[in-house]
C-alpha cells in the first residue's frame, strides 16, 4: 500500500450515506487511526426526531461540545505525524444548526462555534459522499437504528440538500481538497471493487497535492 502525503482525511455525506462504513475500511486498508463521531450518546436525540422544534437546540449544543472536546483530542495526538480518517467535518455542526435552529438559539449557537472553530484543524482531503434522498432513506430503514427510525423523508429531502450546498461554495472547505463520490451505485462495503475505485480517487487526489 502505497503511503499518503495526506495526514487528515475526513468523509462527509448526509445521515446515511456510508461515512462511518468508508473509515473504518479506509483506516484499516492504511494502518491508519480512525476518529469517529460520538452519535448514540447524545441523551437528546431520540426525542429530537419526535419534537426536532423543542429539542433542536440541546440536541445541537451536545454535538458541538463533543466535536469540539474531539478536534482537540485530535491536535494533541500530533495529527501531523499519524494518518486520521474522521467520520464528520467540524463544519457540519454548523450545517445542521442551520438546518434545525433559529431566532435567539442560532444566534447564541453561532457565537459559540465562531470562537470554538479557531481551533479546529483543517483536513488535507474531504471524501463527500454523495447519495439520493431514496437512497438515504432505504440505508437508514435498513441499518434500522431506533433513534432514527421517527427521521422523515422530507428532514432527509433538506438535509441533503443543505450538504449539497455546502459543498458548492469553496469558500467552505478552501483549506482541503474535495472529492465527491456518487454512491448510489456503489456497495464500497461488500464489493471489493467499489472500495477500491474510492482508494484510486483518493491517491489521484493525494497525488496533486
Amino acid at each position: 500500500m502505497i503511503k499518503l502525503k495526506s495526514r487528515f482525511i475526513v468523509v462527509e455525506g448526509a445521515i446515511g450515506v456510508g461515512k462511518t462504513s468508508l473509515v473504518l475500511l479506509l483506516s484499516k486498508k492504511f494502518n491508519a487511526k480512525s476518529n469517529l463521531e460520538i452519535v448514540e450518546e447524545n441523551p437528546f436525540l431520540s426525542k429530537f426526531y419526535n419534537d426536532i422544534e423543542r429539542y433542536a437546540f440541546q440536541t445541537q449544543i451536545f454535538f458541538l461540545l463533543n466535536r469540539y472536546k474531539q478536534q482537540l483530542e485530535l491536535v494533541q495526538q500530533d495529527l501531523f505525524n499519524q494518518l486520521i480518517f474522521s467520520d464528520y467535518l467540524f463544519a457540519k455542526d454548523r450545517l445542521f444548526a442551520h438546518l434545525n435552529l433559529s431566532g435567539n438559539e442560532l444566534s447564541m449557537y453561532e457565537r459559540l462555534y465562531e470562537i470554538m472553530v479557531k481551533d479546529i484543524p483543517s483536513p488535507d482531503l474531504i471524501i463527500y459522499l454523495q447519495a439520493s434522498t431514496e437512497t438515504l432513506m432505504k440505508r437508514i430503514t435498513l441499518r434500522d437504528r431506533p433513534f432514527e427510525r421517527k427521521i422523515s423523508y422530507e428532514y432527509m429531502r433538506r438535509l441533503n440538500l443543505a450538504y449539497q450546498e455546502f459543498f458548492s461554495y469553496p469558500d467552505n472547505y478552501k483549506k482541503s481538497t474535495l472529492i465527491k463520490i456518487d454512491t448510489n451505485d456503489l456497495d464500497f462495503v461488500s464489493k471489493k471493487k467499489d472500495l477500491e475505485y474510492i482508494i484510486s480517487q483518493i491517491y489521484k487526489e493525494d497525488d496533486l497535492k
